[in-house]
């Protein structure tokens, strides 16, 4: 730029020839675009008048010349540089600007400061798309807002219309462009202060700093310059669900430092290291077996935390909280700040573990069950839940028994009797077991009744032959009639010995057969029978008391000589019979015989008797 300062007054006149006057008189006269000294000759409420030389005057607004204050001080007889926007401006006038000089002259000194990479100082002073607006002493910069601050600012009124430190990052004069950065001089100077402080931190180095930032496992601190990560567990000795419950952003915290890796700077920071660890003098106050009263802090879906003493927790377990209740989330039973009385079960102050008991400090109802409900006696109950294996009935207000769905019927399955039970029905059941540790009931509703099948069947063995009535005819199959309330079942393959015989049509519904019992099947209630297993019974019996096929002899003369032999004594049988009666008759004969007959001649056989016995003595006599 071109400065035109010429002192007309003092020209030297006479000395001075006339080209060289007009030369001086043409280098004094002011140029478009360039920027001169001149003269405040007025001010109004608005303008202020500027002599620029050769009696060219022109007006600038005050508002081109920066704050009130700094109008309040212009005054007339002050020098001040201008830029010359037109010579032949309207009315005759000048057009000046102020405000463009300011910037020319600050575009000279930005220049320099940017080749050398000083800084500059600047005024924030408004905002625009993607960041804001800077003034740099008469040049306006813009400002990203990324380059604010080292994080993320949510209100930037603080750091308006303060003049602060800039780094020029880029310059383009001839579309008028400036790109600043204040947070590569905020990085800077905590680079240095950055390196100051981690050059005296040591592991035990007690420093402050301020909370930065909170996640879900734990909270940066600010040191000043470089940040250090404080682990929710690092804390508190107290149990902390997460660092927001303890902490703000904004907080001053005095913070310990715990680990420090002097490779990749990494500082792990803790508060509760400040305080004394309250598991050192625990000793034997919590003791197994010992009672306590504490304070639920935290529940999680295996239990729940207790607070013991400040800073010392122990844990009830979802199986220690309640004797009946089981398979309820601790949160129904219990909740946050709900004081409770304990019992200690496991004591481990070394490993900072204390295993928690709530239900031993109440009665346990399963002591009192088997004096109530004895084994073998029956209830009436109500029906609390229905599953697919069985019902749930209430026995008292804490426990349920359960009757299996095999033992709700005698007759029929499991799967069609649950079917005939509803919810809230009340039923009468038998109790079959009780296991207090654990904690389990067995009830059942058939045990109420005996079991016909069972009584019916006792006599019943496998391989006996019995005689059976046929009910139905069924694929092939006989559904016969064992006994009362015993149903059996031939099989196709069960009916002949031989392949062809093995005909159901060959049968009738009600017609009665023999049949050998191959199987008692109890759980399906029934009896498996079979027609092919009886023939060969026979058949084995036949041949070992008639003869054997080793000896030449085929089953079927075997066969027939068995027949042969009972039609023989069938025979026999009937020719005894017309013997029976000829003797019958000839008694009867005799006997009306005897009765037609005379007194002598019934006393000669009692003579001859005695004539025996006298011819018999002389026997006897002579024999001796």
């Amino acid at each position: 730029m071109n400065y035109s300062r010429v002192d007309i007054d003092n020209l030297e006149k006479p000395t001075e020839s006339f080209e060289a006057l007009l030369n001086e008189l043409a280098s004094a006269t002011p140029k478009e675009g360039s920027v001169v000294s001149g003269t405040i000759i007025a001010i109004d409420r608005e303008c202020a008048t500027i002599d620029v030389g050769l009696k060219s005057e022109g007006k600038i607004p005050l508002r081109e010349f920066g704050s009130s204050a700094v109008v309040a001080e212009l005054k007339v007889g002050d020098k001040v540089d201008v830029y010359v926007n037109r010579i032949d401006g309207p009315g005759g006038l000048v057009d000046l600007s102020r405000e463009k000089a300011r910037r020319e002259a600050a575009w000279n000194e930005l220049e320099k400061s940017h080749a050398k990479g000083d800084k500059v100082n600047g005024v924030i002073f408004g905002r625009v798309k993607g960041g804001f607006t800077v003034d740099l002493s008469g040049a306006v910069a813009f400002l990203p807002g990324s380059q604010v601050d080292v994080r993320p600012i949510k209100d930037i009124e603080p750091l308006m219309d303060i003049e602060q430190p800039f780094l020029i990052l880029k310059m383009d004069r001839a579309r008028g462009n400036i790109v600043v950065s204040r947070r590569a001089v905020l990085e800077e100077s905590q680079a240095e202060v950055r390196s100051e402080i981690l050059s005296k931190i040591e592991e035990g180095t007690v420093l402050e700093g301020i909370i930065k930032n909170i996640t879900d496992y734990g909270a940066f601190v600010d040191l000043g310059g470089f940040d250090g990560l404080l682990h929710v567990t690092d804390i508190s000795w107290q149990r902390i669900n997460h660092p927001s419950d303890a902490l703000n952003v904004g907080d001053k915290v005095k913070v310990q430092v715990i680990k420090f890796n002097k490779d990749n700077h990494r500082i792990s920071l803790g508060m509760k290291q400040l305080h004394e660890d309250p598991w050192k003098n625990v000793g034997g106050d919590f003791a197994e077996g010992t009672r306590h009263k504490g304070r639920v802090t935290n529940i999680t879906d295996y239990g729940a935390f207790v607070e013991l003493r400040p800073g010392i927790e122990g844990l009830v377990h979802m199986s220690e909280i309640s004797w009946t209740k089981k398979n309820v989330h601790p949160n129904k039973l219990l909740s946050v700040d709900q004081e409770v009385e304990l019992l200690v079960l496991e004591s481990e102050p070394e490993k900072r573990r204390i295993a928690l008991g709530i239900k031993q400090c109440q009665d346990n109802p399963w002591d009192a069950l088997q004096t109530q409900f004895p084994i073998n006696s029956d209830f009436e109950g109500e029906i609390r839940n229905i599953t697919e294996f069985g019902l749930f009935v209430a026995m008292n207000d804490d426990i349920d028994g359960m009757v299996h769905m095999s033992d709700l019927s005698w007759e029929k399955s499991g799967e069609e009797a649950i079917k005939e039970y509803a919810q809230g029905q009340k039923i009468k059941v038998k109790v079959l077991d009780i296991d207090p540790e654990r904690e389990r009931v067995v009830l059942g509703v058939k045990q109420l009744t005996a079991d016909k099948f069972a009584d019916n069947t006792k006599d019943l063995k496998k391989n006996q032959v019995v005689t059976v009535e046929i009910t139905d005819v069924v694929d092939g199959e006989l559904r016969v009639q064992v006994a009362e309330d015993v149903p059996g079942v031939i099989r196709r393959t069960e009916l002949a010995r031989d392949r062809n015989d093995r005909r159901a049509d060959r049968y009738a519904v009600g017609e009665k057969i023999d049949a050998m019992i191959v199987n008692v099947d109890k759980r399906a209630r029934k009896v498996m029978l079979s027609i092919k297993s009886r023939e060969i019974q026979e058949e084995k019996e036949a041949v070992e008391k008639y003869g054997s096929t080793d000896s030449g002899a085929s089953l079927g003369s075997i066969l027939s000589a068995a027949l042969e032999q009972a039609d023989a004594k069938a025979e026999s049988k009937k020719a005894e019979k017309p013997a029976k009666a000829e003797k019958k008759a000839d008694k009867a004969e005799k006997k009306t015989d005897d009765a037609s007959s005379e007194e002598k001649p019934k006393k000669a056989p009692a003579k001859k008797k005695a004539a025996a016995k006298k011819d018999e003595a002389p026997a006897e006599s002579s024999d001796a």
